[in-house]
């Protein structure tokens, strides 16, 4: 069995923008996903994000702009037992965290900004995909929440 990730098409709200190669810019609104399973995703809905104790770029809520990074998460789970929640999020004052030994990759939030955001291939992340670290929960609103369609037939994965 295969499965693959395929959001139906849909309308942005009003200010909100879609995917793009640029950084997000301070003060938009974007649509970012959220890589997780089916019981998380309940806990998310009921009582929303709460802020990681660390990670990559230390405390805050992880999240990318691009599906496919969304997706591979949580890394290990098979695909027919992940979720990947849509959010709409307002990214207040935003740092560009572009390489390991960024001096501010761990205290971006203690210098005042909302989001860290890491280019695509820019090598801070294996797969390449840019991520997006929210320090603020409250900044994060849940759209909807997808599920993998099953593929029948197909051997290979689609993203």
């Amino acid at each position: 069995m295969s499965y693959r990730w395929a959001e139906n098409d849909f309308s942005l709200p009003p200010g909100v923008v879609r995917l793009g190669a640029d950084a997000p810019v301070s003060g938009n609104e974007y649509i970012m996903y959220h890589g997780t399973d089916s019981n998380s995703s309940m806990l998310i809905q009921r009582s929303g994000f709460k802020r990681s104790k660390d990670g990559m770029l230390g405390p805050g809520v992880y999240l990318s702009r691009d599906l496919q990074k969304a997706s591979r998460y949580p890394i290990g789970l098979p695909d027919k037992d992940k979720v990947v929640i849509r959010v709409r999020v307002n990214v207040g004052k935003v740092i560009a965290i572009n390489y390991q030994q960024h001096p501010q990759r761990l205290t971006w939030h203690a210098d005042g900004y909302d989001t860290a955001w890491v280019p695509p291939n820019c090598g801070m992340v294996p797969s390449g995909l840019e991520e997006d670290c929210v320090w603020d929960p409250a900044r994060i609103k849940v759209l909807n929440i997808f599920s993998p369609q099953l593929i029948s037939g197909y051997a290979g994965a689609h993203y």
